[in-house]
Parts: structure tokens; C-alpha cells; sequence
């Protein structure tokens, strides 16, 4: 069965009524959810499924230590490679989210380094990712690097010097894509 992999900001604790009913149609569609243990978005949609007593979710963890597993799901444990911390750290468990999902599900602010990572596991498996951008509260369907282009189009120059920094986005991307956000 499709699994997607739901991820977001840490800075997104609330959840607008246009997402849940998002999440409602996954509910009603019985689709199977891999969903990670962060604060923030993790465990506002956690929550948001665990008040639906909704069973079909898996939540991805470092190291069998989950830092928010609401509804006492199912737990998959990933384990760091030697000398992983910070994001890299969190980034395997997400990595293995993206792997195993068919398609995903991202809440991002249009700042947070965590979910744009996110989007390009996913692209880069070649799946299709849904981001709501909670800044406008608008949906946008990525398929490719075109469509991620038109997105971070969306973000000031110092988020996306941030992404280029810590994402090494333009390696990612490739360097026409990016031609295309200086433009």
C-alpha cells in the first residue's frame, strides 16, 4: 500500500483546517504513514491522528529513543553513522522515511533547512511531494526540480543562502535550477 512520509517545521505547532482535512482523506483512504519524532509538525500531526484513534502509523526514531510517539504507534529505529549530530543526526531517520514512502506530505514555513532536506530525498526517489507553505497557506504539488525551483522562487535571498549552506542545494539541484532563483 502507498506509505507517505509526513514531515514538517519544528516551527508549525498548529494545524490549519485546510491540513486536516488533508489528513482526513489519508484517514479515509486508509493510507499507511510514516511520520517522524520532532516537536513541532511531527507532533502536531501525531496528534491531530492519535484524537482520530487512527492506527495505520509508523514513527521513525533515532536509536529506539522517540522523543514524541503520541499514539503509541509502532516504532522503526534508525541507527547514525559514526560521528552524526545535528541535523545530519535527525537526517537518517528522514532519508530512511523517504526511501520506504511512496510518496510525501511536507508542512514547511519556507525556512526550515529539516523539510526542504525532505523534499529532495523525496524528488531525488524520484516521488511526488505535497508541501503546504504555512506562510500563505497554499498547497503546492512538486514533481521535479522545476517544480522546487518555483518554490523556493517564494523565499528570500538569506533562507536561501542558509539552504545553499547547510543543504549544499546548488549540488543537489543542479546549477541551472538555481540559475533560475538569481534571475
Amino acid at each position: 500500500m502507498n506509505q507517505v512520509f509526513i514531515g514538517g517545521s519544528r516551527m508549525i505547532t498548529r494545524l490549519p483546517q485546510t491540513v486536516q482535512e488533508r489528513l482526513d482523506k489519508l484517514i479515509q483512504n486508509q493510507l499507511p504513514v510514516l511520520i517522524g519524532d520532532a516537536n513541532g509538525a511531527d507532533k502536531g500531526v501525531q496528534a491531530y491522528l492519535a484524537q482520530q484513534q487512527y492506527p495505520h502509523v509508523t514513527v521513525y526514531c533515532m536509536l529506539h529513543s522517540c522523543r514524541n510517539n503520541v499514539g503509541q504507534w509502532e516504532v522503526k529505529s534508525v541507527e547514525a553513522q559514526k560521528g552524526d549530530k545535528g541535523l545530519t543526526y535527525f537526517a537518517r531517520k528522514d532519508e530512511q522515511m523517504a526511501r520506504d514512502a511512496a510518496y510525501g506530505l511536507m508542512l514547511w514555513d519556507g525556512q526550515s533547512n529539516g523539510t526542504l532536506n525532505n523534499m529532495l530525498n523525496l524528488l531525488a526517489e524520484d516521488k511526488k511531494v505535497v508541501v503546504f507553505l504555512s506562510r500563505d497557506e497554499s498547497w503546492h504539488t512538486l514533481r521535479n526540480a522545476d517544480d522546487l525551483t518555483k518554490l523556493l522562487a517564494t523565499c528570500d535571498a538569506v533562507a536561501l543562502t542558509t539552504f545553499e549552506k547547510k543543504l549544499n542545494l546548488s549540488a543537489r539541484m543542479g546549477a541551472q535550477q538555481l540559475d533560475l532563483l538569481a534571475a
